[in-house]
C-alpha cells in the first residue's frame, strides 16, 4: 500500500456561493460557529477530512450518518453537517461519488488509482494492531520492516479512540496450555532464515541439535516455518541428504545462519498442510512407531469418567468421534487419530480421569511417566 502525501490546503475546498449546496442541512447560528471554528483550524480539518475519506469503501455504499459515527469514535466531535460538508468538498478534489438514495451514499470511484486511499480507518487499525500482537514472530523481515510504519499508525489511530476500550481492551488469546516463556532466539539468525525462505534461497548454518552438546555446520533448504506453542520451527532438507526427509529445526538452536545464492530446492508434491494433517509435526513416540504406519491415522477408544471426558463431548479428536455415555458414569470415546508425543502428553494431562485407552500400547505409554 502506497502513502501518497497530501498537502493539507489541498482537502480544505470552499464551495463558491454561487453554486448550489446539497445534501445539507438548515443553517443554524450552531452551525456558523462551528464553519468559523474550522476555518482557524485547518490541521484539525484536515485530519477530520482525512478521516471521512478512510471510512469510505470501493465497492459498497457508505451512509453519512454511518461516517459520522465512525468519526464520533475516532474522538472527532462534530456535527452530521459537519461530514455532509466535508464529502462535498472532498469530492471536488478526490474520485468518490454519491447516489441519489435516502439516506445519502458514498464510495470510492471504481476506477479510483490505490494511492488516493487514505492509509487507515478504526477497523483497519484494530486488525493492524491486533496482527502486531499475534503474527509478528512469523513475519519475515521484508514484510515486517514494511508493517512497522503502519503498526505504529495504527497504535496512534487508537491512543484516542473509543474504540480501544471497547474492543482491543476486552480481546486477548490465551494458549491452551501452561503458558511457558520463549526460548531466546538470535535475531540475525532468524532474519536471515526468514529472508531466505522468502526468496526461496539455501541457507549454511551451525546447528545444535537437541542431543547434541556442540553444533554441526549444515546446507539447509528452507521450506516452511511453523509455531507450536513458543516454540518456531523451520521445516528444511538438508542439501547432504539423498533422500530429502523433511527435519524440523528449532529457530532457538541456529547460532549462525548464512544467506546462500543457490536456489532452495523444496521435494515435489509438497503441501504443508497436508504435511501438518499427516501428523508432521508430532513427533513420532518411539514405541508407538512400532505400530503400522507409525501409528498414523489409528484408530483409538478412550475410557474417561463423565467428568474428565466432558470437554471432548464438546470439542471433537477428529470428524469421525462417536461418545457413548456409559451407565457407570464414564464415557467411552472413540475416534481416528495420529499416535504421537503430543497424544502421549494430552491425554496424561487427564491423571486418573482416563480410565483405559486402546490399543493397548498407547495406554501403557501413557502410564509410563519414565518413557521420553
Amino acid at each position: 500500500m502506497t502513502v501518497q502525501n497530501t498537502d493539507a490546503d489541498s482537502l480544505k475546498v470552499r464551495q463558491p456561493a454561487s453554486e448550489p449546496q446539497t445534501d445539507t442541512l438548515p443553517v443554524s447560528a450552531n452551525n456558523v460557529s462551528e464553519d468559523i471554528a474550522d476555518s482557524r483550524h485547518g490541521a484539525a480539518t484536515t485530519a477530520r477530512q482525512w478521516q471521512v475519506l478512510s471510512q469510505l469503501q470501493r465497492n459498497r455504499w457508505v451512509g453519512t450518518t454511518h461516517v459520522y459515527e465512525q468519526l464520533s469514535l475516532a474522538g472527532f466531535d462534530i456535527s452530521l453537517r459537519t461530514v455532509q460538508r466535508d464529502l462535498n468538498a472532498l469530492a471536488k478534489r478526490f474520485p468518490i461519488e454519491k447516489n441519489n438514495a435516502n439516506p445519502q451514499g458514498w464510495r470510492w470511484e471504481e476506477d479510483a488509482p490505490l494511492q488516493s486511499l487514505p492509509h487507515m480507518n478504526l477497523s483497519q487499525a484494530v486488525a493492524f494492531n491486533m496482527v502486531e500482537a499475534n503474527l509478528t514472530q512469523l513475519l519475515p523481515p521484508a514484510i515486517l520492516g514494511e508493517l512497522f510504519p503502519w503498526f505504529d499508525l495504527a497504535r496512534r489511530q487508537l491512543k484516542n479512540s473509543k474504540v480501544t476500550h471497547s474492543w482491543i481492551d476486552r480481546v486477548r488469546i490465551e494458549p491452551a496450555t501452561q503458558p511457558l516463556i520463549a526460548p531466546h532466539i538470535d535475531l540475525d539468525s532468524k532474519d536471515n532464515i526468514y529472508h531466505a525462505l522468502f526468496y526461496q534461497l539455501q541457507i549454511k548454518a551451525c546447528y545444535t541439535r537437541s542431543n547434541k552438546s556442540q553444533a554441526g555446520e549444515y546446507v539447509l533448504n528452507p521450506i516452511a516455518i511453523i509455531q507450536r506453542g513458543v516454540i518456531i520451527y523451520l521445516l528444511a532438507t538438508r542439501t547432504d541428504d539423498p533422500d530429502a526427509i523433511i527435519r524440523t529445526f528449532a529457530l532457538h538452536r541456529f547460532a549462525n545462519v548464512e544467506i546462500l545464492d543457490s536456489t532452495a530446492q523444496t521435494p515435489d508434491n509438497f503441501h504443508l498442510d497436508s504435511y501438518l494433517d499427516a501428523g508432521g509435526m508430532g513427533f513420532t513416540h518411539p514405541l508407538l512407531s512400532q505400530l503400522p504406519d507409525h501409528g498414523k491415522n489409528t484408530a483409538i477408544e478412550l475410557t474417561f469418567t463423565k467428568k474428565a471426558g466432558k470437554s471432548l463431548t464438546e470439542s471433537k479428536l477428529s470428524d469421525d468421534q462417536t461418545v457413548i455415555m456409559n451407565d457407570d458414569d464414564t464415557l467411552t470415546i472413540n475416534t481416528t487419530v495420529n499416535l504421537n508425543s503430543q497424544l502421549v502428553w494430552w491425554l496424561r494431562g487427564f491423571g486418573k480421569g482416563l480410565l483405559d485407552a486402546k490399543p493397548s500400547l498407547l495406554y501403557q505409554v501413557v502410564l509410563d511417566l519414565d518413557v521420553e
